[in-house]
This record gives structure tokens, sequence and C-alpha cells, in this order.
């Protein structure tokens, strides 16, 4: 697994089905909770911002977009693209 997948500490799980047949899955990942994390700054969205370029501006990699979901309690990225919101960016996990 991809050391920056949000996956990568989620344990993984097995289902046989009636037949025999076997898959490998990974548990369900629940939101951490932004109030554990430690903030690294705040961003106020801008017209033409996308949560990708905020991310590798502010986190090196736009991939990690899901951290910044993370620390705002957001499940849907598109409600950090609302012009005028404040955007908490976290300490990136390593």
């Amino acid at each position: 697994m991809d050391l920056d997948s949000r996956y990568r500490d989620i344990d993984k799980a097995e289902y046989q089905f009636d037949d025999g047949r076997k898959a490998t899955y990974r548990r369900r990942r629940f939101l951490p909770g932004a109030a554990a994390m430690a903030t690294l700054t705040r961003v106020t969205v801008e017209e033409g911002d996308r949560l990708d370029l905020l991310t590798a501006a502010n986190l090196g990699n736009p991939e990690h977009y899901w951290q910044v979901c993370d620390a705002n309690d957001v499940l849907d990225p598109n409600q950090l693209e609302i012009v005028g919101r404040r955007v908490r960016v976290p300490i990136p996990k390593v």
C-alpha cells in the first residue's frame, strides 16, 4: 500500500463467500477528529482556488488533500472550495 494513502493504517479483513471465494478489503475508515490535529496554517478560499492546489502549496503534495479534509471534519472535498471559507491546514502526517 502506498505510504501516502489515507488507508495505510487501516486493518485488512477477509470475507469468505458461500462458494468459498475470498475477498480481502480494508475496514472502514473514520474521520480522526479535527480537534486532535495540530494546525499548520489557515487559508481563506478565494475565487478559483482548488483544494488540490491549496494542498500542494501548503503541504507539498496535492494528493494529500484528504489530510485537509480530516482537519476540517469534512467528507466532501467540495465543501472546502467555497469562496470565503477559512480552511484549516494540518501539520502533515509523515
